[in-house]
């Protein structure tokens, strides 16, 4: 593929301009990077609010999923595959990652629908994220941490057709 016919993603500062053109009120933090939850936890500091963790799936057909939840939920794959109708999960690559949301590992989020314009990765929600008063998310890149209410980043993904599929975190947890 040459360089004239790659998609051109969005950038960070982009993603926050749009989220202010949309009227949602966000705070951007600046940190180093941050690839895992453990790494996360110890970086994060005070910033406020529900940090979640985001995983970019796939099934056997190759259709994409983002599932994002509690950071500290135990998700069982098996279990949301059933629960979306999806079948067996499991974790799509990082060249799929980059062609379908336009990030790295690492930066995985929600807001990455915005590189999803033909609108192909649907978005499944963990229910107990939209009972928080604060979300926090990657904006496209692992060195900033991006706050906003569940109801914000509702209207994030309504605007850009992502309408998200919202599942029980007890139908999709495991005890072990």
């Amino acid at each position: 593929m040459t360089s004239e016919s790659r998609p051109t993603f969005a950038t960070p500062e982009q993603l926050l301009v749009l989220l202010d053109e949309l009227g949602l009120e966000s705070t951007t933090h600046d940190h180093a990077a941050v690839f895992t939850v453990e790494e996360s936890k110890a970086l994060r500091g005070d910033i406020p609010g529900a940090h979640c963790k985001n995983l970019f799936l796939r099934n056997k057909k190759g259709r994409m999923w983002l599932a994002v939840c509690p950071e500290g939920l135990r998700l069982d794959l098996k279990a949301l595959g059933a629960a979306i109708g999806a079948g067996r999960l499991s974790f799509a690559s990082a060249e799929r990652l980059q062609q379908h949301l336009g990030v790295t590992p690492g930066s995985v989020t929600p807001f990455a629908v915005v590189n999803d314009r033909e609108g192909n990765v649907p978005v499944v929600l963990v229910e107990s994220l939209l009972e928080e008063e604060l979300l926090n998310f990657h904006p496209l890149i692992n060195s900033r941490t991006t706050t906003l209410s569940p109801e914000a980043l509702l209207t994030f993904l309504r605007a850009l057709d992502h309408e998200p599929k919202i599942v029980r975190d007890t139908e999709i947890s495991r005890d072990d």
